[in-house]
């Protein structure tokens, strides 16, 4: 009987497909064909026939947008307003990878600087590494693969991309559009299934240059620990982003975006602004109007316009949240809001000091949960933000430009905003996570340099 994958709603649990999975004979041949394609070093796309493929791609999805944010409401649980930017975002995408191909090269490298050097001329050029494998997580279900498998177009890798299991039809769909954009499906495969040793063997299979692997920590380790020797890796995995706000900010006017930050799609993004650390001198007012604002969210149906926070992709992650939530309210913590709505859908809630030693004050939460703490000594902060094993985004509110800076240098992120929230991405910036959070660079443009390699041509001029 052939395998499947049962497709849910992520707010109603209603099913919407039966996707056919694949088992390890479809892996093998899958990387066969990936492994040939790249072997072929005379069948290799060339640049301009890659631009095309990507440009041609992101017209049809521009066609195709709104289909796109229906299947990302439903299967992802991302509110339809939020899920038509991050088609938006993809179509923009596609386009920036066809555009870096026009200033992605090698370089000369200098010769006779030496007697030894001397009548040579010497240069690199750029390669596909190899063969990509790609492992993508359920909460951008869309952008996240074009963050993959877009770079891996751009440069010439065959890519076989495996979505998450609770998420597969946008990836499916997208990969559809790239074979109508006119992209041989050796070039770009999906590989669809919910087990989890098969997409392991994916990732640590000999034919694979490159794991583009987003998710979890504790598997993006693991994976890491057992690939090939010679294979190269980029992990996007989470952390507890941290917003320090100053005394001398309009709590005001900065409250709307730091809400934003913290329960944007619910809370389920990897650089959601967690742990909030105000000023005592203004604790309350911001306090107060935090509450205000994460009262006033429309929580419910993300196939809904007006829904600004939507439900977890699962019951067990509702759970999961709902008990951290509990540990700390049961340590004294005092919480402000919450609730559930249905079983996949928890309103916001926000904890005012949870103990130090709290889940929600070390592990990232993934839920629509912030956590605010008081603190008097800016450096004092600084320190606590910085004492978690993460690093990824984090934050800073101020209008005083010393204590901006002085954050700035002293928080240990990869990325430091000032007067911003923590989520705030775009997708040609790099996007890396620190320690535990993450390896290698993501990014469109950091993407394909990580996908390429270098190869450096030395001509001698004496015959």
């Amino acid at each position: 009987m052939p395998l499947a994958l049962k497709v849910y709603q992520a707010f109603d649990r209603e099913l919407i497909a039966e996707v056919p999975a694949e088992d390890a004979a479809a892996l093998d041949h899958k990387l066969g064909v990936a492994a040939k394609a790249f072997a072929d070093r005379d069948g290799w796309l060339p640049a301009h026939q890659r631009m095309a493929v990507l440009r041609r791609a992101s017209e049809l999805l521009q066609q195709n947008r709104d289909r796109f944010a229906l299947m990302i409401a439903r299967e992802g649980g991302k509110p339809l307003t939020d899920a038509i930017i991050e088609v938006a975002r993809a179509i923009d995408g596609l386009v920036n990878a066809a555009d870096e191909l026009r200033n992605f090269g090698g370089k000369e490298i200098p010769m006779g600087l030496t007697a030894a050097s001397a009548n040579r001329w010497a240069f690199t050029t750029k390669e596909p590494i190899g063969v990509v494998a790609a492992i993508s997580a359920f909460n951008h279900p869309l952008n996240l693969i074009i963050h993959q498998i877009a770079p891996a177009i751009a440069v010439g890798c065959p890519v076989i991309v495996k979505p998450a299991a609770t998420t597969p039809i946008s990836c499916i769909e997208i990969v559809k559009l790239f074979w109508e954009a006119g992209l041989e499906e050796r070039w770009c495969q999906t590989l669809i299934t919910d087990d989890n040793a098969l997409a392991e063997a994916l990732a640590t299979d000999r034919r694979v240059a490159f794991l583009s692997f987003i998710g979890s920590a504790k598997v993006g380790w693991y994976l890491k620990s057992k690939l090939p020797p010679g294979t190269r890796c980029a992990l996007e995995h989470g952390g507890a982003a941290p917003i320090i706000v100053d005394r001398s900010v309009n709590v005001d006017a900065i409250v709307g975006t730091i809400a934003k930050g913290g329960y944007y799609h619910a809370g389920q993004v990897c650089v959601s602004a967690q742990r909030l650390f105000v000023h005592e001198d203004i604790l309350t007012g911001f306090t107060d109007a935090l509450a205000a604002k994460v009262a006033a969210l429309h929580v419910g149906d993300p196939m809904l316009r007006e829904t600004e926070v939507g439900p977890l992709i699962l019951p067990r992650e509702t759970e999961r949240v709902a008990s951290w939530i509990k540990e700390a309210t049961d340590a004294g913590t005092k919480q402000i809001g919450g609730g559930r709505m249905s079983e996949t859908t928890l309103l916001p809630s926000v904890l005012i000091n949870p103990p130090a030693d709290a889940k929600v004050s070390m592990l990232e939460v993934f839920g629509p949960l912030t956590c605010v703490y008081g603190y008097r000594k800016l450096d004092e902060a600084i320190r606590i933000a910085n004492s978690l094993p993460y690093g990824f985004q984090a934050s800073i509110f101020s209008v005083d430009i010393s204590v901006a800076l002085r954050a700035a240098k002293h928080l240990d992120a990869s990325t430091v905003l000032v007067n911003d929230h923590t989520a705030f991405r775009t997708d040609w910036m790099p996007f890396t996570g620190r320690r535990q959070s993450g390896y290698g660079v993501g990014g469109i443009p950091w993407t394909m340099e990580e996908m390429a390699d270098d190869k450096m041509v030395v001509f001698n001029g004496v015959s």
